[in-house]
């Protein structure tokens, strides 16, 4: 079975909360602050998005969708699971997906998710891009920008540059450059603490101030990189009013250039605090998640609009092609035996031997520390080219010449990095991309009626019959 119960056991929390975040939270909540405790003794619900590029799996079933999403749903998958090892889907709790829904960029535009790891948000952005425009994806921590890669690769996104850098760096590379910035902000994780109960270990009554310093810091270098008419998507996932209203009215304080955009609430989801800050109306406009009113975890989002651009566009120098004439040749010849489309080569870029397809507006990426420089198409060997993972999952089902449909116990066994036998194929030599239920698994090579494994080494698990 591919989804579980939607919530897990209960753990009586309440009783365990900082006696200084219980006095806090009565004094701003008043009549209400009961409810609120209570809700730490409730049930965590889970969460999980469609992906609209993908075939939608037959064994799910859709029956509790989460109101305000495109594509999401309560429950919970297996990460060893069929739909989840394709990309078919992302695990992700319900009230973190609002965030990309009032993000909601639009086929074509260029869109930075600043803080991305690991991956949720910039998944549920790449939904609404359907990978057209560009998405810089950046993590400041390296282990963490690597399981994100691995999450937006295998959510078969293929417009992505993933980056490894600091919020100044990117703001120096891309002055007045996105349409749409998302800055889902490190934050005191208050919001968590009933699905995480060890971030309760390290709060404190000073550390919301703290992250709230650091706050400053980032959106200091976020509001430098928005086009006039762009947007600022701001969240974070605790209650504390410094990290969140005040976070906001010190941003429209300091950049009278920006204005809050009403966020529409629905489904339990209420109204910004403006007496935990200024008194602002127009805080209003922003959003709180409360778990005693939705079936979620505690989040806060805010929209802003930049009305005019802080700083000054650099001329836009595009990154520049370096393939060299025998590695055209070879992708070439791959192409053509393997793919029905060719590549634009103005959008090539290799990194040593490993091969990826730049997306397009991808700039001079110069001295920047990249992860990701696009899609991983493969790795030239000698005299051939090797595909990748990434390609595979990112292709749609009509751009590869030989798909070969492989059982649930045959998926088992690719993913488990054992070697299958199928009979009946179509060719008897060359690159085939097996599927399995409509959905993409990997690419394998055909040798008579075996099929050589190309499962990535470090991403290979033991798959059991109850978790298809």
């Amino acid at each position: 079975m591919t989804v579980t119960g939607q919530i897990r056991k209960k753990e009586f929390l309440s009783l365990k909360l900082p006696e200084a975040f219980i006095t806090k939270y009565t004094r701003l909540l008043g009549d209400s602050a009961p409810a609120f405790f209570a809700s730490f003794d409730e049930p965590v619900y889970s969460g999980f998005r469609l992906n609209p590029l993908r075939e939608q799996p037959t064994d799910l079933p859709l029956t509790d969708p989460v109101p305000y999403t495109h594509w999401g749903y309560y429950g919970k998958v297996s990460g060893r699971s069929l739909p989840h090892q394709s990309g078919a889907v992302y695990s992700q709790e319900p009230s973190a997906m609002f965030v990309g829904e009032v993000a909601q960029p639009q086929p074509g535009e260029r869109v930075l998710d600043l803080c991305a790891s690991p991956g949720g948000k910039s998944t549920h952005l790449s939904s609404f891009l359907q990978n057209q425009g560009l998405l810089v994806s950046n993590e400041i921590m390296p282990k963490r920008a690597k399981v994100l890669a691995e999450n937006l690769e295998r959510f078969g996104v293929a417009n992505a540059l993933i980056l490894n850098e600091t919020p100044e760096k990117i703001a120096k590379t891309f002055p007045v450059f996105f349409d749409k910035v998302l800055v889902d902000a490190p934050c005191s994780g208050e919001g968590m603490f009933r699905k995480d109960p060890d971030a309760m270990s390290y709060w404190t009554p000073e550390y919301p101030q703290a992250c709230a310093d650091r706050q400053h810091d980032i959106l200091r270098e976020a509001v430098k990189v928005l086009k006039p008419g762009g947007e600022l998507i701001y969240s974070t996932c605790t209650f504390a009013p410094e990290e969140d209203e005040q976070m906001i009215a010190w941003l429209l304080a300091t950049y009278p250039e920006f204005e809050v955009v009403p966020i529409t609430k629905t489904a339990g989801i209420v109204d910004g605090k403006p007496e935990w800050a200024d008194g602002n109306p127009a805080l209003a406009g922003t959003a709180r998640l409360f778990p005693h009113l939705m079936k979620g975890e505690g989040h806060f989002v805010a929209k802003l609009r930049c009305r005019e651009a802080i700083g000054t566009a650099k001329k836009f120098k595009g990154q520049r092609p370096n393939l060299s004439v025998e590695q055209r040749d070879l992708l070439a010849k791959f192409a053509k035996t393997t793919l029905t489309q060719t590549f634009d080569h103005k959008q090539l870029l290799t990194f040593g031997d490993q091969l990826y397809l730049m997306p397009i507006d991808t700039p001079d990426l110069g001295k920047l520390k990249v992860v990701r420089p696009g899609l991983h198409l493969g790795t030239f060997k000698k005299n051939r080219f090797e595909p990748s993972y990434a390609l595979a999952l990112a292709l749609p089902a009509d751009a590869v010449q030989t798909e070969i449909p492989i059982t649930m116990a045959d998926w088992r066994q690719v993913v488990h990095g054992d070697t299958i036998t199928v009979t009946g194929l179509s060719i008897n030599k060359g690159w085939a991309r097996l599927t399995c239920e409509h959905q993409p698994v990997a690419f394998g090579k055909v040798v008579g009626q075996t099929i050589k494994n190309f499962f990535p080494k470090g991403l290979r698990f033991k798959a059991y019959e109850d978790e298809q």
